[in-house]
């Protein structure tokens, strides 16, 4: 759909041109129905697509280096945000929770700058039984979180191929899952913030991670 009145330069005769070659419909509307459709920010254009097409948890299973297990993270902007360093890292892939979580909506998508349509992420009903599956296919499990258990993530030996959890806004790993995981990370805090949100958090400890995977790829 492309709002009626919008300038038609040679990156939107791109786009209409590869959408007529996908046999793609191309409307002319009235430019208010795109605002109420999106809801936000648009260009004059926008596309109409199927649900988020999740992997399974075994495409994952079957891939190579480090998941991003999410439990039960709600805000979709922590989410995309997240997911976009998840992709930039390289990640293996991304578990979410199908319940009490953030779905990948419109809104994740544009938080992630389209890093989710670039990722395997699989939506499980039990993230505990996702992370037995993980262990029994070679992945450790790490949590990170707070606590006396807890290992400094830039000092601590940390086994490959990892599965490093995430928890929720607030709530942080659930007990449960945290019983699941092999070791406990945290992030070294000098100033007096006490913590970081998730997403910027999460994007830190999966660069650590990455950088042990190239330092590990050296040996």
């Amino acid at each position: 759909m492309i709002a009626e009145g919008v300038k038609i330069d040679d990156r939107m005769r791109q786009i209409e041109a590869a959408a007529r070659e996908r046999n793609i419909p191309v409307d002319r509307v009235p430019r208010p129905l795109l605002d109420d459709l999106i809801m936000g920010n648009h260009q004059g254009i926008a596309l109409e697509a199927d649900a988020y097409p999740y992997a399974d948890l075994e495409e994952i299973l079957d891939g190579v280096g480090t998941v991003l297990v999410l439990d039960h993270l709600q805000d979709p902007q922590n989410l995309g945000t997240l997911l976009r360093a998840a992709e930039a890292a390289g990640i293996c892939g991304v578990i979410i929770a199908e319940h009490r979580a953030a779905a990948i909506t419109p809104a994740v998508v544009n938080a992630s700058a389209g890093a989710v349509e670039l990722l395997r992420i699989a939506m499980v009903p039990n993230i505990v039984n996702a992370l037995k599956a993980l262990s029994g296919s070679g992945w450790w499990i790490a949590a990170l979180d707070t606590g006396d258990d807890a290992l400094d993530i830039q000092t601590a030996d940390i086994p490959l191929p990892i599965a490093l959890i995430v928890g929720a806004e607030g709530g942080g790993v659930g007990s449960l899952i945290r019983k699941s995981a092999d070791l406990v990370l945290s992030l070294p805090m000098n100033g007096r913030v006490e913590s970081l949100n998730a997403a910027t958090a999460g994007a830190i400890a999966i660069y650590e991670i990455l950088r042990r995977e190239r330092l590990s790829a050296l040996i």
